[in-house]
C-alpha cells in the first residue's frame, strides 16, 4: 500500500511487518487490526483499519515516537 501522508510518500510493500494485531472477528463493525511495520531507515508506522463502530474507521498510517512505540508493543505483548 502506498500512502501519502503530510506530503511524503510511504509504501508498506518496502516496510518489514513486526507485528499485526487484530481485535475482533472479520465482519465485526467494531473489530480492527494495526500493523506495526519498520521502515529501512529504522522509523516505525502503526497502520490502522477497522470496521464503522471501530476506534480506525478510516485507513491510516502514522509514524510512532519511541514513546508511543515502546507503549503499544506493551498493550500488544
Amino acid at each position: 500500500m502506498k500512502k501519502t501522508v503530510r506530503g511524503k510518500v510511504y509504501d508498506t510493500d518496502l516496510m518489514t511487518v513486526v507485528k499485526k494485531v487484530a481485535h475482533g472477528a472479520f465482519g465485526d463493525p467494531a473489530g480492527y487490526e494495526e500493523t506495526l511495520y519498520q521502515a529501512d531507515n529504522g522509523s516505525y508506522f502503526l497502520y490502522t483499519f477497522g470496521g464503522e463502530q471501530s476506534p480506525y474507521k478510516e485507513e491510516k498510517l502514522v509514524s510512532l515516537t519511541k514513546t508511543r512505540l515502546e507503549a503499544w508493543q506493551k498493550e500488544n505483548a
